[in-house]
């Protein structure tokens, strides 16, 4: 097997283990490049059809390229898709800055999809290599009752033994793309030919590399407008990913604050 082989091996592993071991389980889709390959890992894991319902906490900022790929996909991909608001900025943490608080719409949102489901498992698509708080995670990552994730109190995951065996009250996120990094993302995107949303392509000399709302992401400069320059692009650059996210701009520990909370 080559290097992506390798990484969709793994990847379909814990989606398998995942769905074995939690009884209730659903899988994140942000409707970015790194959910989208998670589903379609899923549905090579399942024989072509995801046995899990596919969730969008949506906080209605979405750019409209976004919503317009949401609907055709979720028709071709034949997702069972739960769509469930964020609750206003107003009710979550006033300390956190501008736009973490923004983004904290998303935990809110969660938690009550959660309790408004019941559900024991969440697979969501971050990797380790996005931020450094998402380093700490572990591919089956213990929350607690109110989502809350303390990373020091991990359970060790030794030759792909992951512990499902938690308390009550204890629900688990499950991060089947934790070992990829973005260029394995376009490199398999590239393979596959996964549909993605065309943000990511350059207009104008400017591209999303990472989307989330519309006025708290921005695009980079960029002349990538197919997925080989995209790779050729990131071969050679030292700008982080999530360089047009303004909550990743703001104060040096607003991200790991909304991580302990919940955050996806």
């Amino acid at each position: 097997m080559d290097h992506l082989d390798r990484l969709e091996s793994q990847s379909v592993y814990i989606l398998r283990e995942a769905f074995n071991q939690i009884d209730r389980l659903a899988m994140l889709w942000s409707l970015g490049k790194d959910s989208n390959v998670m589903v379609w890992l899923a549905k090579k894991a399942f024989f072509g059809h995801v046995p899990f319902p596919v969730m969008h906490i949506d906080t209605g900022k979405k750019f409209p390229e976004m919503y317009a790929f949401r609907a055709q996909y979720a028709h071709d991909w034949h997702l069972n898709l739960i769509t469930d608001d964020c609750p206003p900025v107003e009710e979550t943490d006033a300390s956190l800055p501008p736009a973490a608080r923004s983004a904290a719409r998303k935990t809110l949102g969660l938690k009550n999809a959660i309790a408004k489901y019941g559900f024991n498992g969440i697979i969501a698509g971050i990797r380790r290599d996005e931020e450094s708080v998402r380093a700490k995670e572990r591919v089956f990552s213990p929350r607690g009752s109110e989502g809350s994730w303390d990373f020091r109190q991990q359970p060790p995951e030794f030759w792909d033994y992951f512990n499902t065996n938690l308390p009550a009250g204890t629900h688990l996120r499950v991060h089947p793309l934790l070992h990829w990094t973005e260029i394995d993302i376009w490199r398999y995107i590239r393979r596959e030919q996964i549909p993605i949303v065309d943000l990511y392509f350059a207009k104008d000399g400017k591209r999303y590399r990472s989307l989330g709302d519309q006025d708290i992401t921005s695009p980079v400069a960029s002349t990538a407008a197919t997925i080989d320059e995209i790779i050729a692009e990131l071969e050679g650059t030292k700008t982080p990913e999530r360089a047009g996210r303004a909550m990743d701009r703001e104060t040096e520990d607003a991200f790991e604050r909304l991580r302990a909370a919940g955050y996806m």
